[in-house]
């Protein structure tokens, strides 16, 4: 038992890897790809991508919504995990980096499950709020800019199905969040979301301190009030 959550050291990351990371081939070829780039820190942690395939596998998942997908990472774990019946709809903008995310769908036999949408993250999930969507995903992913991060929350959560899940990324900021002295306007824009779901009677939610911090926030079911 313990009161505090543990620290982990270069070691203990290592031992981590080993005993616990079932890191499916593809995605370890993409995440090794993508290391050599300068952006390399936007990709998600591959501990906290398998968690998030182990929860949308509990939860028998089969529409999935990504707002910022980067080299398509966390999309190709997931339509590996899920199967061939399951549909990730992924928002980016960036030509670069979805041309490399593609390619890597396309080699792991994936892309038929996954559609990009390669447009600004809040007018495509207006976009699909206007198409009829409300209510229809079962779990949405936010790994995108910080500043917009309660804008994309606030429209995720009207697009996830009651009892369905809003997983947002990076929500201990390298520790900034605990950084008086730091006051940029992203490092701003974390607290700010997440004061704003701490206090939201809606969701049901738990900060889970692995990789940069990913917050799990179940949207409560109609009946509950």
């Amino acid at each position: 038992m313990s009161e505090t959550t543990l620290q982990l050291n270069a070691g203990l990351q290592r031992y981590l890897h080993e005993v616990s990371l079932r890191e499916p081939a593809p995605c370890r070829r993409l995440r090794e790809a993508a290391a050599a780039r300068d952006d390399s820190h936007l990709i998600s942690s591959p501990e906290q991508v398998q968690l998030l395939a182990l929860v949308a596998r509990l939860m028998g998942a089969r529409r999935v919504l990504e707002v910022g997908t980067y080299v398509g990472y966390t999309p190709l774990w997931l339509a590996l995990a899920l199967g061939e019946d399951a549909r990730c709809t992924c928002i980016d903008r960036d030509a670069e980096t979805t041309a490399l995310a593609r390619a890597a769908w396309d080699d792991a036999g994936v892309a038929g499950r996954i559609e990009l949408v390669r447009d600004d993250a809040a007018t495509a999930l207006h976009a699909l709020l206007d198409d009829g969507d409300a209510a229809t995903y079962d779990l949405a992913y936010i790994d995108a800019d910080k500043e917009s991060q309660v804008d994309y929350y606030e429209l995720c959560l009207k697009l996830v199905r009651p009892g369905g899940l809003v997983a947002v990324d990076n929500t201990l900021w390298n520790a900034r969040v605990v950084d008086a002295g730091d006051t940029s306007a992203s490092t701003e824009a974390v607290r700010r979301f997440n004061a704003h779901v701490h206090g939201d009677e809606r969701v049901d939610l738990s900060l889970v301190p692995i990789g940069d911090g990913m917050t799990l926030l179940r949207r409560i079911e109609l009946a509950e009030g």
